[in-house]
Parts: structure tokens; C-alpha cells; sequence
């Protein structure tokens, strides 16, 4: 059973190969709004492990930290995070804010435990909106900068932005819901840097590795998507590599 934010009180030290550039043109984003404080999220936890092994997907866990208070502390949320959880359901014109909720290419909720609705989410993303991930997007190292690289598509309006990611986080939780439980969270967002804006030309952005490498960070995505921080909209395009 999901938990409902309405339903409570409101509370890269690594570099590229040097010789491998990473580009892929994945049909979705899975941003999974998860913690470690509740119940309900360990089996939305495995979906996204799952998601991670599909090359077509780049899949994505964001801690948030709105059950903090329910005695234990999520010791990977970002407030960010829940911010950007609340700005897309202000985009969705609803008050759909739970853990855990899965939105796919910026557009669609689910629960993020139902592996078959976020499949059918992916593919009806597309059929609303045939621009979703439409722009080919690339990742490569250069030196020891990181090169962002969107290809030109008329009419795309967006930001571009890279995370840093930490492939796999075994978490041992003491206190709360889950109490005794070892979770490992897999693809988490440990950082989300704006690398600058896309106006439909072809473009190239550099990276400083140092903005983007921390402890245990081992993987960075980058996402390409129309509007803002306040306004998220539909995912247009994105990549994923390994950091060596």
C-alpha cells in the first residue's frame, strides 16, 4: 500500500575511459521518489534494480525526506528531491504526492512498485507526446572535463542537467518502518547540476569532473528536459555512463 504525503502531517573521484564515449538513445526515464523510512518502498526499491538492468531505461532513485519524523532519519534523501517531487505534481495539477511514486519521461505517475504499470506509463509517454525522448544525447570524457553533447531537434525547449549517481548503496536502517531491514538502493541521485540550457541547436557543454565526482559515486546521467526546476515537463532526451 502506497504512503500519501496528504495523509500525514506536512513535515566522479573516478574519471570516463578515455577512450569510450557513452551514448544511448533509451526510450524512458524512471525517476522512483522512495525512503528508507517507509514500509511500503522496499519492493519499489527491487522494480527499479530490475529497471537498472534494462539498457533501454535509465533508471533513477531520489530519496526524499518528508517522513524523516517517523523515526528514522533517510540517510541518502535530498530536499531537493522533494521539491522536485511537489513541482511535478503542481505540473500534474494534483496533489498525488507518495511514497513510492515512480514518474516516467517527466510526465506520468505510478506506483513505483507496479512493474506493469510502469511499463504501460512508458509507452503511453510516447503516444502523448511524440517529442519524448526524441533528442540523442551523449557522454564522453575529454581530459578531465566531462563532454555533454544534445543533438539539434527544431522546436525542443529545454535544460540540461547531469547527476551524479552511486550504482548500488546497501543501507542497514535501525529504527522506523524498517527497522532491521539491509536495502540496497540502486542508481541514487547523489548530486543534480544544471550544465546549462537547450534551445533546439546542437550543443556542446564541459563539465569539470570534480564538479560531479564524490565518494561512492561511480555512474552520472545526464537528462534533458523541457522546462524548470518549478515547472518540470516531459523528458526529452537523456544518457547514461559508468564511471571507471
Amino acid at each position: 500500500m502506497r504512503r500519501s504525503l496528504s495523509a500525514f502531517p506536512a513535515v566522479l573521484v573516478a574519471a570516463f575511459a578515455a577512450t569510450q564515449a557513452a551514448q544511448a538513445e533509451p526510450r524512458a526515464v524512471v525517476e522512483l521518489f522512495t525512503s528508507q523510512g517507509c514500509s511500503s518502498c522496499p519492493p519499489a526499491d527491487r522494480v527499479l534494480g530490475d529497471l537498472t538492468q534494462d539498457p533501454s531505461v535509465i533508471a533513477l532513485t531520489l530519496p526524499i525526506d518528508y517522513w524523516d519524523y517517523l523515526g528514522w532519519k533517510d540517510t541518502l534523501a535530498d530536499p531537493r528531491y522533494t521539491a522536485r517531487q511537489k513541482a511535478y505534481s503542481k505540473m500534474r495539477n494534483d496533489r498525488d504526492v507518495f511514497t513510492p511514486q515512480a514518474v516516467v519521461n517527466g510526465a506520468l505517475q505510478v506506483i513505483g512498485s507496479d512493474r506493469a504499470a510502469i511499463d504501460g506509463a512508458i509507452t503511453a509517454s510516447h503516444a502523448s507526446a511524440p517529442a519524448t525522448m526524441a533528442v540523442p544525447v551523449e557522454i564522453k570524457q575529454s581530459g578531465n572535463s566531462i563532454q555533454v553533447n544534445v543533438a539539434s531537434k527544431d522546436g525542443a525547449r529545454g535544460e540540461v542537467w547531469i547527476c551524479a549517481v552511486s550504482k548500488a548503496v546497501p543501507i542497514s536502517i535501525a529504527r522506523g518502518e524498517n527497522r532491521g531491514k539491509q536495502i540496497t538502493y540502486h542508481n541514487v541521485v547523489r548530486n543534480w547540476l544544471k550544465v546549462g540550457e537547450f534551445t533546439g541547436a546542437a550543443h556542446q557543454w564541459s563539465v569539470p569532473l570534480e564538479n560531479v565526482a564524490r565518494d561512492g559515486v561511480d555512474a552520472a546521467a545526464v537528462l534533458v528536459q523541457h522546462g524548470g526546476p518549478e515547472r518540470p515537463g516531459p523528458m526529452l532526451g537523456a544518457a547514461f555512463a559508468t564511471l571507471q
